[in-house]
């Protein structure tokens, strides 16, 4: 790699910021750009070769039939829910153009630990944001409640051995975001002697 690309990478990790959905708009990436995100997104440290991830897309009406086992799910638990809260849950996935859940399969090997198995998912996740960001896109990751709810999960076609990773909405942002408060370096590095 050269000089030159080194920097560049560097100022692009530097630049990494999420971008909360509520201030995402179209368009999204479209179905070659989709594509070439996801095979960045899988070029991660994969012990075994497992592939212990998988991918669920969300987009067009897709997001709405989300929200709308978002919402149901919701108004299950809070009977008691405003409209306005309820409206909140059914437009989860439409505040993004594109939702993509990444899918931990992580499972018992005999020689490959889960832990590794869920980091790679991690990974995945991250890889899709750097991906999204290099080129031109807004993203986040999130995960919310629904992400743990076995009943939205399994209306999503989540097997019961399946878990979220998270969610990454991408899409465009009007504003450059701004920048969070960084760990202090100082405090978080110890030295092995």
């Amino acid at each position: 790699m050269s000089k030159s690309d080194q920097d560049a990478l560097l100022r692009l990790l530097q630049k990494r910021r999420s971008v909360a959905p509520l201030a995402m708009s179209g368009p999204g990436p479209d179905q070659d750009q989709l594509r070439e995100l996801l095979n960045v997104a899988a070029r991660v440290p994969d012990h075994g070769k497992l592939v212990p991830w998988r991918f669920i897309i969300f987009e067009g009406e897709g997001r709405a039939h989300a929200g709308r086992i978002i919402e149901a799910a919701f108004r299950a638990d809070n009977p008691g829910a405003d409209e306005a809260r309820c409206e909140i849950e059914r437009k989860r996935f439409l505040l993004a153009p594109v939702v993509v859940a990444v899918v931990s399969r992580a499972a018992p090997h005999v020689k490959i630990p889960e832990w590794e198995q869920v980091l790679s998912a991690g990974a995945v996740c991250m890889n899709m944001e750097v991906a999204a960001l290099a080129m031109g896109f807004a993203a986040c990751w999130l995960t919310q409640w629904y992400s743990y709810d076995r009943r939205v999960l399994e209306q999503l076609g989540l097997s019961a051995e399946e878990k979220i990773a998270g969610f990454i909405h991408i899409g465009h942002s009007a504003v450059a975001p701004e920048d969070r408060v960084r760990p202090v370096l100082d405090q978080i590095i110890t030295r092995f002697a």
